[in-house]
């Protein structure tokens, strides 16, 4: 069983641990094809229904192990490394139809940065840093950071940063609209999960549908996405959920989803 990635799941929430802090969990091979079959079990298991996303110690992730790359032993090139790596976890992330929370613990750089920004809502405490370090070693952002960067924060900041390198902090990050939150330090654990308790109780079936939603929309023009919106709503006033809601809005009481 992997060491590099942790998983725990407890009241319907995986959990989902980078766990190489002494590289300050920067990726290698075992660790990336381990986090795309950990999202595939996570995304097959019944029992879950809101996944986080974090890092162990001071890091979330610092990119790639450049000691991998650069090693004539292993002979893994970007190729190898952008095609069976980086590219399906991050194809994973937004393709899995259920909420998946970026808890930011430390810095974010490089590709760490990028499958941060990928995740469906991104929070962070206060000392985190995002970078886009790439250029600063004379790469060029991958990992869909130059799909979502510009899309979240506009495209003039989004390639400054990218070309610059520069250092963002979270409350930063927040106020440009990189992130949804900034939440204190003291604070960060609690509310994670409670954020993610709140998801994983809510009627996932919409939330995965809203995904689908803003998923397309990317690339949609407005008639199709008109065309999905109606679709997709037309399937989700079918669900189960749809009818719970409404009983329990009528009968003034909590609602009971559960995910149909």
């Amino acid at each position: 069983m992997s060491t590099s990635i942790q998983l725990k799941i407890e009241n319907k929430i995986a959990t989902i641990t980078l766990n190489r802090p002494e590289v300050f969990n920067s990726f290698n091979r075992e660790m990336a094809l381990s986090l795309q079959s950990i999202l595939d079990d996570c995304e097959s298991n019944s029992e879950v229904r809101a996944i986080i996303l974090t890092g162990n110690g001071k890091a979330f992730c610092a990119g790639q192990d450049l000691k991998e790359v650069t090693s004539p032993d292993l002979n893994l090139g970007f190729k190898k490394i952008l095609e069976e790596h980086y590219n399906p976890i991050i194809t994973r992330i937004r393709s899995i139809k259920k909420p998946i929370i970026g808890a930011i613990n430390g810095v974010a750089a490089g590709a760490g940065a990028n499958i941060a920004l990928a995740c469906d809502i991104v929070v962070a405490h206060e000392k985190v840093s995002f970078i886009q370090a790439f250029s600063l070693i004379g790469l060029v952002p991958d990992s869909a950071g130059t799909y979502f960067l510009p899309r979240l924060i506009g495209f003039q900041k989004a390639q400054a940063l990218a070309m610059l390198g520069d250092k963002i902090s979270a409350d930063d990050a927040e106020k440009m609209g990189m992130i949804y939150k900034m939440i204190p330090l003291e604070n960060f654990e609690e509310e994670v999960n409670k954020l993610a308790l709140k998801l994983a109780n809510m009627p996932t079936k919409a939330l995965g549908m809203i995904k689908e939603l803003f998923n397309k929309s990317m690339t949609n023009d407005l008639d199709a996405q008109l065309t999905l919106e109606s679709k997709l709503q037309i399937e989700a006033a079918q669900s189960e959920d749809y009818k719970e809601g409404v009983a329990a809005f009528i009968e003034k009481r909590k609602p009971n989803f559960k995910g149909v």
